[in-house]
């Protein structure tokens, strides 16, 4: 964003909700999408953002920050559903569990869907025809993987390092949407995506998240 305000010669906060604006155009074209149906597969998968808890100076006074009872309280999980071939789904949760219901409402029913060995995807089986792996056992094992996921993530991870910084709290749903936006459009041109963007910012009604932001403060 600091980039963003630098090209435009804007304020900071101005670039800043430009680009939520833009997200939020990129989230309108999978609005109401469900992936999947009959005779296709679907992948599914969590990673956890945000939360930082930072480490004490002194090694001896560092706590174990992967148990449940150490963290922050603040950490989200993103849960990518991905169609093989097709589009790819983010939306935000407590928890993996959490998300099993919008599971159900945004993959079609007759999909197969390809998961790992969390217990959070248990309750799927009774929807679907279900592809579980053990990626302690490998990536992919009798054609179960979640590789197309995985990749989601792996995008949204290195746009957290490298650009953002910083995805967590209110914002973390936009980040995750745009994400998987570039992942379906990596393989068209830079100018195919501006105008794509373009297009659904044109289409977009005023925004659910930004509408009001300035005044804010003053109400």
């Amino acid at each position: 964003m600091l980039a963003f305000a630098r090209e435009l010669d804007v304020q900071y906060k101005t670039a800043f909700v430009l680009a939520h604006k833009l997200r939020e155009a990129m989230a309108s074209a999978t609005k109401a999408l469900r992936i999947g149906g009959e005779g296709m597969a679907a992948e599914i998968d969590g990673g956890y953002f945000g939360g930082h808890n930072r480490p004490h100076n002194l090694a001896a006074e560092r706590i174990d920050r992967r148990l449940a009872k150490n963290q922050v309280g603040k950490r989200k999980v993103v849960v990518a559903m991905r169609e093989r071939g097709g589009r790819t789904l983010a939306q935000v949760f407590s928890t993996e569990a959490d998300a099993v219901t919008t599971i159900r409402l945004r993959i079609a029913k007759g999909t197969t869907v390809h998961a790992d060995e969390s217990s959070a995807w248990d309750k799927l089986h009774d929807s679907y025809s279900m592809q579980r792996v053990n990626h302690q056992v490998g990536y992919s094992i009798d054609g179960a993987c979640t590789n197309g996921a995985e990749s989601y993530f792996s995008r949204l991870r290195r746009g957290e390092v490298g650009h953002h910084h910083h995805i967590a709290g209110q914002y973390l749903v936009r980040y995750a949407q745009e994400a998987a936006w570039r992942e379906d459009m990596r393989r068209t041109s830079n100018g195919e995506q501006v105008y794509g963007v373009i297009r659904l910012a044109m289409r977009s009604r005023p925004s659910v998240d930004f509408c009001g932001y300035w005044q804010r403060s003053w109400a």
